[in-house]
């Protein structure tokens, strides 16, 4: 088992005509290894280089998400949180990153407190 930083991972995931050889190398690294550890950080800083860089829309990042989830080869860092938090992400306009936190907090059986607007209207979050 390898483990790959949000670069590689970004590099493997999207057809990038300015980063080919890049994207050659990360996918050469893909088939040859057997599973690839994706850490939950890189996970959140895939969603942000995907809408940020890339300009992907939230069907496009889902689709992307679900691909790294059904994936046998990605090892996805606590992926039950995963899978909640990209349900969520789906589901309500929240940032991927504070769906995350709330599936986070509620595996802990803990009430999370926010200012986000957004994220403090999902079931588990309250404002202080």
């Amino acid at each position: 088992m390898i483990a790959v930083d949000t670069n590689v991972l970004i590099r493997i995931l999207v057809d990038d005509s300015g980063a080919t050889l890049q994207m050659q190398s990360a996918r050469a690294l893909l088939a040859t290894s057997e599973i690839v550890y994706v850490p939950q950080i890189v996970q959140v800083e895939t969603v942000w280089v995907l809408e940020s860089a890339y300009c992907f829309d939230k069907p496009a990042i889902c689709k992307i998400l679900e691909h790294l989830s059904h994936h046998p080869q990605f090892q996805l860092q606590s992926a039950e949180s995963f899978e909640s938090a990209v349900s969520l992400f789906r589901q309500h306009s929240a940032d991927f990153s504070d769906c995350l936190i709330l599936t986070e907090s509620m595996c802990q059986k803990l009430q999370l407190f926010t200012f986000d607007k957004k994220l403090s209207r999902l079931k588990g979050a309250a404002t202080p």
